[in-house]
């Protein structure tokens, strides 16, 4: 009698392919698991105040700027095929529409592949990878913004993808404005005190921003 094999589970620190890594992850639905640089990392239980709550304010922040901008997606932790190495499965992401000039698509089997425009990762546990390896994959893929939330040392990083390089966006007046989402204000201080009324109210005065309507003109 043939003694059947089962599927190894993954664990963080295998080195797989991404077909590989995409069949075991397939067995293993209660996980989330990433796969950056060839390498896998399994995220720890999320926690309420590290993670859930702050993680609640960014996609509120996210979906009030797409509610106000057809032509632009939002996706919360769906995974993203980058390319051979990197199937990372962000917090947040909001992409622009293919037939709008977006960067990326989404499959017939409901993977999005290419790079979105702008991905968000909130850190706490993961905040070293999310700085290094993955950053690194997000930058050579051409993600063109990077939007981490580091939730110990509460900072707040946006970079920019510029010459191939990602350049912190600085705040004007505690607030930083996305160079590739138009009025995509957020006040830094605001979402770091967990006040969101007040970073709705901030990013409501981008979507009223000239810059806001004439993007919307563009990707119609």
């Amino acid at each position: 009698m043939i003694r059947q094999v089962s599927t190894p589970p993954l664990e963080s620190g295998d080195r797989l392919s991404r077909s590989e890594f995409e069949r075991r992850y397939a067995q293993s639905p209660h996980l989330k698991a990433e796969l950056i640089e060839g390498v896998v990392y399994v995220a720890s239980p999320v926690r309420a105040k590290q993670h859930g709550r702050p993680h609640a304010f960014v996609i509120g922040w996210l979906t009030a700027y797409v509610a106000a901008t057809p032509g632009v997606d939002i996706e919360d932790n769906a995974t993203v095929r980058l390319d051979l190495d990197n199937e990372p499965q962000p917090d947040a992401l909001l992409r622009i529409e293919p037939e709008a000039g977006g960067g990326s698509r989404i499959t017939e089997d409901d993977y999005i592949e290419g790079a979105p425009e702008l991905v968000v990762e909130i850190a706490a546990s993961s905040a070293s990878v999310d700085l290094n390896a993955k950053l690194n994959a997000y930058r050579r893929n051409g993600v063109k913004e990077y939007l981490v939330w580091q939730i110990y040392e509460n900072q707040i990083r946006w970079f920019h993808l510029q010459d191939s390089e990602y350049i912190p966006l600085e705040p004007e007046a505690g607030v930083i404005k996305s160079r590739v989402f138009p009025g995509l204000w957020l006040n830094v201080a605001s979402l770091q005190q967990g006040d969101i009324a007040t970073v709705l109210s901030s990013l409501q005065t981008g979507l009223n921003s000239p810059e806001h309507q004439d993007f919307k003109d563009r990707l119609s």
